[in-house]
């Protein structure tokens, strides 16, 4: 009986991050609880039934390549696969794909259900457990508690969620399912500071009202790449995405509901996504442009479900359904469900570290949602890592802690605790700065060994990685020991507008050329069995070997950055240093440092409102003490 009440992890809440943290800290060998208010509900893709996108599926890859759940599960529920920005440079290519939502979160179930040591329990939890500073459990709406070492909190938007429509409101962490009461308030009495945060979804209409005819199609990519490094090949069926526009019609009809809106009457006191506005908030704040685009997106295979991707908004329901009804295609419309707008709480993320342990109490994590990000991608991520960092702290062993340079993970856990956010966070490709380095292709070069080590990516995993190395490594051999004569290519380049050869050259010099496609000057030749050794990868071999050449340049300044910021990373700041006493530096740099805490200098200077001046006063204290200097010390230090 003892067994049922203790556990090594658990895991509060069921949606991806939460699914992701446990998933992660069962295959890593603890004993793991996940406690959700709706099994039915695990996985369940609350907003638009997408995965990816600019930024979001560059970090859905190096979830998967990590050894994650999001990938594999993506192409077992993908309608649609598309990879956006193909006319850009490769640092910018985003994988997504539509998703059947049933399938999706059925995916998720059976993976969870099929890990040893992972158990689950339909409950609320109320109360988290300390006990001298130490998580020790936590306690449920039912009455029970349940300990362990380690606790995950991944609430989602359901901490005393609000949803509105219109000028109805009632409490709920989306539609159909009650919010989750007593979290933010046990949590507040342990010291941890709170704020409210909103997000919205749009209306989801019946397919078949729809005039398809008058819409623009948007299909699938002829030949689809899969999320997971581990799938071979995607089923040759997919579903389209719609495209049409609203029009000066249907913003007159919706600013007739501005007075009973939420938003705008101020029943709506949480900030909002400022990257993804309502169709109220985008009328209002572009008032000169006469249209804006809606995507129309399948639900699943099975059913006619459409969602109205674009056109989130919390106005009354008539407002909605007579407004969609102006929109081309949507005339006849029938409407399933309105869109709602939901408030709910987060807790400001200066207060985790970057494990996403928290600073207040040992064991505790947060992640997704709770740390104030938007988005099924960016909560899965969290949720991953809490969970990895779980078991590390279980462990004994140093949390996993990726570097800017080294992931968007990376990127978006050392933005949140470093800058912290006071809106809902979402991941851009312009947030990171080394993006080449970033690739989605890469993303298993560079993660997965990393998975392996800590016991997450399977070996069949880890040795698909190392194939895929050799074969990028000798595909460039070949093609720096081959030789072509000019009447071998002078056609082909000549055909694609480059100068040709007067003289033989070496394969991989043609390859520069930015005319040049080498997977096309391969096939020309008719020598790619010869040349190019096949990998298993999302992209073909010559295509990953391409990049690396064409882009040799940037990506080897972009080494020498990450260098140069790697001798920031080494200089540990030990915990409890007094900035305070620190008078050689700006008062607001003393006031950021001591909240957030930075574990090293590379962090301190990616502080909003930490100057390099004041990187440089603490670079010496560090040097002249040997660590941390003592605040009688600090005080005779000489202006710098």
């Amino acid at each position: 009986m003892t067994d049922y009440f203790t556990y090594d992890v658990i895991v509060v809440g069921g949606g991806h991050a939460g699914s992701e943290a446990a998933a992660a800290a069962a295959r890593m060998g603890a004993r793991t609880l996940l406690v959700t208010m709706n099994l039915e509900a695990i996985g369940k893709m609350s907003c638009n039934p997408a995965i990816g996108g600019i930024g979001k599926g560059q970090i859905a890859r190096e979830i998967d390549a990590l050894g994650g759940l999001m990938g594999r599960v993506t192409d077992r529920a993908g309608l649609q696969f598309r990879m956006l920005n193909r006319r850009k440079g490769p640092a910018v290519w985003s994988p997504r794909a539509q998703c059947d939502r049933l399938r999706y979160a059925e995916a998720v179930r059976q993976e969870l259900e099929a890990i040893p040591g992972l158990f689950m329990r339909a409950d609320m939890v109320t109360d988290v457990l300390v006990e001298d500073g130490r998580v020790a459990g936590v306690r449920t709406q039912l009455g029970q508690t349940f300990h362990a070492r380690a606790v995950i909190l991944t609430s989602g938007t359901f901490m005393n969620g609000v949803i509105h429509i219109g000028e109805r409101q009632y409490g709920g962490g989306r539609m159909g399912e009650r919010a989750s009461t007593g979290l933010t308030a046990s949590l507040e009495r342990l010291g941890f500071e709170s704020g409210r945060l909103k997000t919205g979804t749009p209306p989801r209409v019946d397919g078949r009202t729809i005039d398809y005819t008058a819409l623009e199609e948007q299909p699938g990519d002829p030949d689809p790449r899969p999320f997971s490094f581990m799938t071979d090949a995607l089923p040759a069926r997919q579903r389209s995405c719609w495209l049409t526009y609203t029009n000066p019609e249907v913003h007159a009809l919706l600013r007739t509901g501005f007075d009973r809106s939420p938003m705008f009457a101020g029943r709506i006191r949480g900030r909002g996504p400022r990257y993804c506005p309502s169709i109220e908030d985008k009328i209002d704040r572009f008032a000169a442009k006469e249209r804006h685009q809606i995507f129309l997106e399948p639900e699943g295979w099975d059913t006619e479900e459409v969602y109205v991707n674009g056109f989130s908004t919390s106005l009354p329901e008539e407002v909605q359904f007579a407004a969609l009804r102006r929109v081309p295609g949507l005339e006849k419309v029938h409407l399933l469900r309105p869109g709602y707008a939901i408030e709910y709480d987060y807790f400001p993320p200066y207060q985790v570290r970057y494990s996403l342990e928290t600073k207040r109490v040992e064991g505790l994590f947060f992640a997704g949602q709770i740390n104030g990000t938007t988005g099924y991608e960016e909560a899965a991520a969290q949720g991953l890592i809490a969970g990895i960092n779980a078991v590390q702290r279980l462990r004994g062993e140093a949390p996993l802690v990726l570097k800017r340079s080294e992931a968007y993970i990376g990127v978006l856990i050392d933005d949140l605790v470093a800058k912290g956010t006071d809106e809902p966070y979402r991941m851009f490709t312009s947030r990171a700065e080394h993006r080449i380095l970033l690739r989605q292709d890469n993303a298993d070069l560079r993660l997965t060994e990393t998975g392996y080590r800590l016991g997450l990516a399977s070996r069949e995993r880890y040795e698909r990685m190392l194939r895929k190395k050799e074969a990028l490594a000798a595909t460039r051999r070949a093609l720096e020991a081959t030789t072509v004569r000019p009447e071998e290519v002078n056609g082909y380049l000549e055909h694609v507008g480059t100068s040709p050869l007067t003289e033989p050259e070496r394969l991989v010099r043609l390859a520069l050329r930015p005319e040049v496609d080498l997977a096309a000057l391969i096939a020309h030749l008719g020598r790619r069995d010869e040349l190019v050794v096949p990998a298993p990868g999302l992209e073909p071999t010559e295509t990953l070997v391409e990049i690396d050449l064409k882009y040799e340049g940037y990506l080897e300044r972009e080494r020498e950055m990450v260098e140069k910021m790697s001798r920031l990373e080494a200089w540990s700041i030990p915990p409890g240093f007094d900035y305070h006493a620190v008078t050689n530096i700006t008062m607001e740099a003393r006031e950021k440092l001591s909240k957030i805490q930075p574990e090293n200098l590379g962090q301190a200077s990616r502080i909003s409102g930490v100057s390099p001046a004041d990187i440089s006063v603490l670079m010496v204290l560090l040097k002249r003490y040997g660590g941390m200097p003592h605040r009688q010390e600090v005080a005779r230090e000489p202006q710098i």
